[in-house]
């Protein structure tokens, strides 16, 4: 069964504290280097898997594309997005990333912001985009870095007063399944080096254009903690267009 943390009410409370929850695209520490990335949308057909809140849909929208559709496992999180979001150009989706099903050349871009390493068979997806996609299309996606995910407690390693000594990155090449804790809860991810992310574009049409490690904003630089994330990386970005 697909993991959907997000439909419990204490959980999705705290992810509505977040910033990027509160603030949108302005409040992710990655939107800086991945609006540089973003293809035209205008008159495009876009799907976003994983839309969460809705908020890069909407940005899709307000930048002239024809038709919008969110696709995410929540209701939650779809409610969230429609009273935030809306758009009479967007169109809302509750379904599994994995589960969808559409004709070939479906859209122009497909999108998908943090959401991929919730997936555990990653190429079956990308098999399936590329059938989705028009030729020329553009795949553009966000996933936690690979470093970030391999040793899987997602957390420093810190010294007996607490304060940090390194970033743990073990088990690299061991791709599957990890569990982390994310806002207190228990949650599963899968790990995958850069190598399959990369590999499986390059095996089903796509040739890349961007792959950004990004970097906090400057003007981030003074939220609590944000100056450590210089150490290691957390995100990965990664665009392609389909040949």
């Amino acid at each position: 069964m697909k993991e959907n943390k997000y439909d419990k009410e204490q959980f999705f409370l705290k992810y509505s504290e977040m910033t990027r929850s509160q603030k949108g695209l302005q409040g992710a520490g990655e939107w800086y280097s991945l609006q540089k990335i973003l293809p035209d949308f205008q008159g495009k057909r876009v799907l976003d898997l994983g839309c969460g809140y809705g908020w890069h849909c909407k940005y899709a929208a307000d930048h002239g594309a024809e038709y919008v559709l969110g696709t995410d496992i929540s209701h939650r999180m779809l409610e969230a997005a429609k009273e935030k979001n809306f758009d009479p150009r967007i169109e809302y989706q509750c379904m599994a990333m994995e589960d969808l099903s559409f004709e070939g050349d479906s859209f122009d871009i497909v999108f998908s912001s943090l959401a991929f390493h919730y997936v555990r068979d990653f190429e079956p997806l990308i098999v399936n985009i590329s059938r989705w996609i028009k030729k020329g299309g553009e795949i553009v996606f966000s996933v936690e870095h690979p470093v970030f995910t391999a040793y899987g407690s997602q957390d420093w390693h810190y010294d007996a007063d607490g304060n940090i000594l390194h970033f743990p990155v073990d088990n690299y090449y061991y791709e599957g399944m990890r569990e982390a804790v994310f806002l207190g809860e228990r949650v599963i991810k899968y790990h995958r080096t850069l190598t399959t992310y990369l590999s499986a574009l390059l095996q089903n049409g796509f040739e890349l254009q961007h792959v950004i490690e990004p970097e906090p904003p400057e003007e981030m630089m003074h939220i609590e903690g944000m100056k450590d994330e210089m150490r290691r990386p957390m995100m990965l970005l990664i665009s392609a267009r389909k040949k």
